[in-house]
């Protein structure tokens, strides 16, 4: 592989540094993301909240092993009642926010804080598989100052996963005056001990488990302190490639780099699968949502558009 040819937006890179058993995404979005931002007239707090928790939805799918669709999404009181981002295992990533236009134009231009923007409430990861397969989902409280700390809060609270994560968004004017917004991430992860027995007789420690743990350690330490060293720009900068941005970090850790992951922008709204939905709906109760021109309007809330059905006979035979 060659990593100077790789692809620079919209990716998950994954990494390694074997030594110490830790694995690590760094995500980066560019085209796809501003395509998402730009499909509703977002004020640039809830743009740039949106874009903040599409990429942590990117970097804590690609840890995952699953079939089906992974999303953050958040639920509060605030000018900010709700949004969502979600990304499939083929890497399709769409979102959406719902808020007050009024009560987010009175918290100003400024950063605010997650307590401000989305009120009480929660954040919850959900990973859902289709209907013949458990339903996961951890939820952590709104409390911490971003979103990416609500993730670092729900990080300590959990048994299994033991991570660190650290994100930065960016929008700037272009020549036209159009705002372009990029993001990115940077996920560490420690992965399980893989021995099962570390003591000696009488229960005491092996000194070889032990010395291996104690490295394990100090790697772990470490990783956190050089993954913190990554400036807010550089996780976003288009002119920086993000491989060499893993090695400026990680480079004398022994990391190593795999092949990345594409992300696209793509909802789940396709016409096809409009019309599937359309289908589980009895005949008598979809004449009942016909609008005064004879017509089933459905609106997509994600990508903003509509779509219309009026010939059922056509609708039902496609079955």
């Amino acid at each position: 592989m060659d990593i100077a040819t790789l692809p620079q937006d919209d990716i998950v890179l994954p990494f390694r540094i074997a030594p110490f058993a830790l694995r690590g995404r760094l995500v980066r979005l560019g085209p796809a993301l501003d395509t998402i931002l730009h499909r509703h007239a977002y004020p640039k707090l809830v743009a740039n909240a949106l874009a903040e928790a599409l990429a942590i939805a990117a970097a804590l799918a690609a840890t995952l092993k699953y079939a089906g669709v992974f999303s953050v999404q958040t639920k509060g009181d605030g000018p900010v009642k709700m949004l969502v981002a979600d990304v499939t295992s083929e890497g399709a990533l769409r979102g959406y926010a719902q808020f007050d236009r009024a009560r987010v134009a009175a918290l100003g231009e400024g950063p605010v804080s997650v307590p401000r923007l989305f009120g009480a409430g929660y954040l919850a990861f959900t990973v859902d598989q289709g209907a013949d397969m458990e339903r996961y989902q951890g939820i952590v409280e709104l409390a911490d100052a971003t979103l990416a700390e609500c993730a670092h809060h729900y990080f300590r609270q959990s048994e299994q996963f033991e991570a660190g994560l650290k994100v930065s968004v960016a929008g700037a004017a272009d020549a036209d005056g159009r705002t372009r917004w990029r993001a990115g991430a940077i996920m560490i992860q420690r992965l399980p001990a893989e021995d099962s027995q570390g003591s000696a007789e009488g229960g005491d420690v092996d000194p070889l488990v032990a010395a291996r743990r104690e490295d394990e350690e100090d790697g772990w330490r470490r990783a956190m302190i050089l993954m913190g060293s990554a400036k807010p720009h550089e996780l976003v900068d288009p002119d920086l490639a993000p491989w060499r941005l893993i090695d400026r970090l990680f480079l004398a850790e022994g990391v190593e780099i795999y092949r990345p992951l594409a992300l696209v922008h793509r909802c789940r709204c396709a016409p096809a699968r409009m019309r599937q939905v359309l289908r589980t709906i009895p005949r008598a109760e979809l004449e009942t949502m016909r609008a005064p021109d004879g017509k089933i309007h459905i609106a997509c809330e994600f990508c903003n558009t509509e779509q219309l059905f009026e010939d059922l006979d056509a609708l039902y035979a496609d079955s």
